[in-house]
């Protein structure tokens, strides 16, 4: 059976707005969103990051990645959705999700700890 395929999109936490969670840094943050990607490859996952910024190559960056190979599923990740300010960056990363990988399953997690349940639930058969 063939491995499936994700693209994990996310902001890349050099853009995140620390502040109001003062005992996280973009450090633990970034090494917290690798060990959750390692969780899916551990269970079976080929899985792309695509970590973005808030906009100003963000629309390119997932581009690139879209059209780097197929994928079975796209995660996009809750700090690109939950801030309303992030609002408009979102919609243009989901329609560019729907345009460029038209055939892969989108999934939504809460925060990183469930990514590997979001995945799951639009991959397994």
């Amino acid at each position: 059976m063939a491995m499936k395929t994700v693209l994990a999109i996310g902001i890349d936490p050099a853009f995140v707005d620390v502040s109001r969670f003062p005992e996280l840094t973009a450090e633990l943050m970034r090494n917290y969103i690798e060990a959750e990607l390692q969780r899916l490859r551990d269970d079976g996952y080929e899985v792309g990051p695509c970590l973005i910024d808030l906009g100003a190559t963000a629309e390119q960056v997932t581009a690139a990645a879209l059209a780097s190979r197929r994928f079975d599923c796209v995660m996009i990740g809750a700090g690109l959705r939950e801030p309303p300010e992030h609002l408009l960056l979102f919609e243009k990363i989901l329609n560019l999700v729907h345009h460029r990988a038209p055939a892969a399953c989108i999934c939504f997690n809460a925060n990183p700890a469930d990514t590997i349940d979001a995945v799951r639930r639009w991959t397994q058969a």
